[in-house]
């Protein structure tokens, strides 16, 4: 019996800054049926407060408790497993999601941790080898990625992401980084923490094959994929095998009543 539903949001939700018909009513329709539910974004370029803000333009009504970025599981992750400051290489429009933690002040050595996030032009070498020296002088230390994304494209072109910088420090200080965002399974793990539910109690629905139905099934979740955002047909010829495909999220009170679930 499914319970709760991990939600994707860029290409489920809305398409660029325009809402996927019946979203909005989707949500409506979750709050009516009690099904607990949350919001799974890989973004870590802006808080959850602008995406708030952003799906309230949209008439889909939610709250900040509603989502789950990297930045909101690494700190989960963070206030369980680390005492000490840790090390913020991340953008300044997410720094307050980092706000319950102990941040190392600069030239301060002594860190539990070094969390990346995409810097993009903030990158310089002092500001890598920072990482790099707090890394090596700390050896316990954690390295947390804020996701694994190798690049993405831009108004002016492709632009390289967090995921090379992730891996540069990985070849030089032989520290393996433990991954927020999908498809890595901490992050589908702390959504079930937060929705108190098991994996065989949940479905995620999503339209990236392998970020969202791949990584999901991987953590024992149901995926389902929609016929939205960036799915193509192609997709479905990958050797992914999703839970389900519907055309979109309008159609899954429909879908889910069919199922028994």
């Amino acid at each position: 019996m499914m319970r709760g539903i991990l939600f994707d949001m860029d290409g489920v939700l809305y398409e660029g800054d325009t809402a996927i018909p019946g979203a909005a009513e989707v949500i409506v329709w979750c709050r009516e049926q009690n099904i607990p539910f949350l919001f799974l974004s890989n973004t870590t370029s802006r808080p959850r407060r602008a995406l708030v803000e952003k799906l309230a333009g949209m008439g889909i009504d939610i709250e900040l408790n509603n989502i789950l970025t990297p930045p909101v599981a690494a700190v989960n992750w963070l206030k369980r497993h680390r005492s000490g400051p840790a090390a913020l290489f991340v953008p300044e429009s997410t720094r307050e999601e980092f706000a319950a933690i102990s941040e190392a002040r600069a030239g301060e050595e002594t860190v539990s941790a070094v969390v990346l996030g995409d810097l993009g032009e903030q990158w310089d070498f002092v500001t890598y080898n920072r990482a790099f020296r707090l890394l090596m002088q700390n050896p316990d230390a954690r390295l947390i990625a804020l996701g694994l994304t190798r690049y993405w494209q831009a108004a002016d072109g492709l632009r390289l992401d967090v995921g090379p910088f992730v891996k540069g420090l990985e070849y030089a200080t032989g520290v393996e980084s433990l991954v927020m965002g999908k498809p890595a399974p901490p992050f589908f793990q702390t959504a079930l923490d937060m929705l108190g539910l098991e994996a065989g109690e949940t479905l995620m629905l999503g339209d990236d094959i392998r970020g969202d139905i791949d990584g999901a099934q991987r953590a024992g979740i149901n995926g389902v994929l929609v016929r939205s955002g960036k799915f193509r047909d192609h997709d479905l010829s990958l050797g992914i095998t999703p839970y389900a495909v519907i055309d979109s999220i309008a159609v899954l009170p429909d879908w889910w009543c069919n199922q028994g679930l």
